[in-house]
């Protein structure tokens, strides 16, 4: 069983889930130049918000003012349209009961939301949630957001696939890498700024990718928050970014986490 990637050397690494691929040939070869560490920012809280503690944060994204989630777990998965002043579920619809949801992301006047190992994904009207059309995919599906011209997924794997938002139809995949290696675990992701974010399942880390290279430019670091919010369910990891590009504003939860943080990136 492969560890899975230590991303700081004072973070320990922790076993990596079943299905990671196993440890590569260790037998030495040609000394190469040790990359450079990328740097690492630890984010400021701006507020706190309340979160629903029963949500099983999967996706996040902001839209016209408003908050929208996607929620895991068999037979509890929903899509649902949050306030966030104070976590309040406006309105809800459930994802097919024999599917685990997973991430979400916009486009233009349809949530897009995916299922974790089912290879259906599904359309949902963003101003009523209701379901207009369903899609498949191969593999599995963790997290989903769009650059405004693709959409692109994770799937636990090293590498993000970039999908026609219409068809669904792959147009490419990017290899990410840290330090060099190939980084597994990327679950829910946010494009911000000309990047994308990504929850690296398991830590309390999001990744800051060059979607033209596949390289990690940076880390935000939020054991502070992780430190706060003292979730005892192994569980109840950090998983949930949205970006507000109106306010610039930068939102993180995490899997049935009780908060919800506004944080702010120093420049």
């Amino acid at each position: 069983m492969r560890p899975l990637l230590c991303l700081l050397p004072l973070i320990a690494c922790s076993a990596a889930p079943p299905g990671s691929p196993p440890p590569r040939d260790s037998t030495p070869t040609t000394q190469a130049a040790t990359p450079t560490p990328v740097p690492v920012i630890v984010p400021t809280i701006v507020r706190r918000y309340p979160h629903d503690s029963n949500a099983f944060t999967q996706g996040l994204l902001w839209d016209r003012g408003s908050l929208y989630e996607s929620t895991g777990q068999i037979g509890r998965s929903e899509i649902r349209h949050v306030r966030l002043a104070d976590g309040k579920v406006l309105q809800r619809t459930a994802v097919p009961a024999t599917v685990f949801g997973e991430g979400m992301a916009l486009w233009k006047d349809d949530l897009v939301s995916l299922s974790w190992q089912s290879e259906r994904g599904w359309r949902w009207d963003r101003a009523t949630l209701r379901r207009k059309a369903e899609f498949r995919y191969p593999g599995e599906g963790w997290g989903l957001t769009g650059d405004g011209r693709r959409l692109i997924l994770s799937d636990g794997t090293p590498e993000l696939r970039f999908l026609d938002p219409v068809s669904f139809a792959e147009q490419g995949r990017l290899r990410v890498t840290a330090d060099g290696q190939p980084l597994y675990n990327m679950n829910e992701l946010e494009y911000v700024k000309g990047e994308i974010l990504a929850n690296v399942w398991q830590t309390p880390m999001i990744a800051r990718i060059d979607p033209a290279t596949g390289v990690v430019k940076g880390w935000l670091d939020l054991r502070s928050i992780v430190a706060q919010v003292g979730a005892r369910d192994p569980d109840a990891v950090l998983n949930g970014i949205a970006y507000d590009a109106q306010g610039d504003r930068l939102f993180v939860t995490g899997k049935n986490w009780p908060a919800l943080f506004e944080i702010r990136i120093p420049r």
